[in-house]
């Protein structure tokens, strides 16, 4: 039997690997934890989901401080922000959280932490700051970096992306945004907001691609409506620097070719895989431009080796990387076989308002050749909803021809956290009748769950079939009141 020097080898120090190594340490596996940069955390955390979601909780307080009259208080002159102070808030946040995924955290739950670039010698071993380590398992979770379009000098023009983005000195005047997805959306909205002039130039013909297109297409009006400007089916042709500004030339989808004069490009047009360097190629790893192949079990070709989060290709979100990692602690450390099940996985975009779905969209459901019916709710009927100044958005659920839930979508106030009761709900396979029955508080928002469900049971509760059999049985007289033509 081979003497390796770790049960487990974890290349990188994101969502998914310090998942994977917080439950293989404290399961008693000897464990290595080994990331590239000089701290643990990953994108989300110095680039991604912690810094975007502070920047646009302070972009939404501004927003509300320069509409105070939509309250009822006095109009306030909201002065020009300080984006250093902005960007100071950022950091302090990071460095709150940065204390959970220190290095001595990991070590005191028995894992050992390097910091160096790996690069694979053989199938169980690395090269690492000038010496071999060996490990029986080893787990890929590099995660993903920002996918740069190939447009004519744009590298020469100079851009940003999300590493950029929240450390900036000053706010820019105006932005170019390439990219309608999640965090071209997301950060579009903040910085016009906060007072930039952003214009986003999207290829598809609607933001947040894989939504619905009437569910995404509320985000985009709302957006629209504070002063964001869209190009749509559009592409880019080319960009240039003319010193004090940038120059970026598209085709927009009428065919006609439109110039932006702007201070500041950022690309936000998806990610690619960080699957070089590491001596892939050397131990055979099948591939794909998507990421590294892997199996339900997130194993790859190499059964002991797992690729977990971004790098695998499949679903580039955080949660979804923490799920993963504890798929691979199942079948690593537990050798408790466990597959991935994505069927309820939700995830939230975080406009305002925001879009949150779990389960399959109209989308989804057509691509699969799946017969559904749809059941809405919208927020204008929701009491909690309108004191706050909440009209826009709706709840839409999709049921198969058993009139099953296959999945909901929200698009309004606080759908991330609504849609947290519909995780419960489908992957508990409870009953609509259950959500229907169960009492929430008033007012909330969260009401608006149990009427969608509510809404599905009233034809049949209601219907003339059961008046009728209800009259018959315990002679009820019917209407008290109504037109002499409504009456039975």
């Amino acid at each position: 039997m081979v003497d390796y020097d770790y049960d487990i080898g974890v290349i990188g120090g994101g969502a998914a690997g310090l998942t994977v190594t917080s439950g293989a340490a404290q399961l008693g596996a000897k464990t290595l934890l080994i990331e590239k940069k000089e701290r643990l955390g990953g994108d989300c955390l110095h680039f991604g989901c912690v810094p975007s979601k502070t920047l646009i909780k302070t972009a939404n307080v501004y927003h509300m401080m320069k509409h105070a009259e939509k309250y009822g208080l006095p109009t306030v002159q909201v002065p020009p922000i300080d984006f250093k102070k902005v960007s100071d808030r950022i950091k302090s946040v990071i460095e709150g959280i940065q204390a959970h995924d220190s290095a001595e955290r990991f070590c005191r739950l028995g894992a050992k932490v390097e910091f160096g670039r790996p690069v694979f010698s053989d199938e169980h071993s690395v090269q690492l700051n000038g010496k071999t380590v060996s490990a029986r398992n080893w787990v890929i979770a590099t995660g993903s970096s920002p996918f740069i379009p190939p447009v004519k000098g744009l590298d020469e023009t100079g851009y940003i992306t999300n590493k950029e983005l929240f450390y900036l000195d000053r706010l820019p005047k105006s932005m170019v945004i390439i990219g309608g997805g999640p965090i071209g959306s997301e950060m579009g909205q903040a910085f016009n907001r906060l007072g930039t002039k952003v214009y986003v130039v999207n290829q598809g013909d609607q933001i947040l691609g894989k939504e619905d297109k009437d569910m995404a297409d509320t985000v985009k009006k709302v957006m629209e409506s504070e002063g964001v400007a869209f190009y749509l089916n559009a592409s880019i042709e080319a960009a240039r620097d003319l010193g004090s500004e940038k120059e970026v030339v598209i085709t927009d989808k009428e065919g006609k070719s439109v110039i932006l004069k702007v201070e500041t490009i950022m690309v936000a047009a998806g990610r690619t895989p960080n699957i070089g360097q590491m001596g892939l190629e050397h131990i055979g790893i099948k591939v794909s431009r998507f990421g590294i192949d892997v199996d339900k079990r997130l194993r790859t070709n190499h059964k002991h080796i797992y690729a977990a989060g971004d790098v695998n290709g499949g679903y580039l979100f955080t949660h979804a990387a923490g799920y993963e990692g504890g798929i691979v602690v199942s079948n690593a450390v537990f050798r408790f076989p466990r597959s991935t099940d994505y069927t309820y996985l939700p995830w939230c975009t975080y406009t305002d308002p925001e879009l949150a779905s779990i389960g399959m969209n109209e989308k989804t459901a057509e691509s699969k050749g799946i017969e559904y019916s749809i059941i809405v709710e919208e927020f204008k009927n929701n009491d909690r909803s309108l004191a706050e100044g909440e009209k826009i958005g709706k709840i839409k659920m999709l049921l198969d021809e058993k009139e099953k839930p296959i999945g909901v979508q929200i698009v309004g106030p606080h759908a991330g956290d609504l849609v947290c009761e519909w995780v419960a709900v489908l992957n508990g396979k409870v009953k609509l009748s259950t959500l229907a029955a169960a009492v929430h508080p008033y007012p909330t928002i969260g009401e608006i769950n149990k009427k969608v469900a509510g809404t599905f049971f009233t034809p049949k509760i209601f219907s003339d079939k059961i008046k009728k059999g209800l009259k018959f049985f315990f002679n009820l007289k019917g209407r008290a009141c109504g037109l002499e033509s409504d009456k039975e």
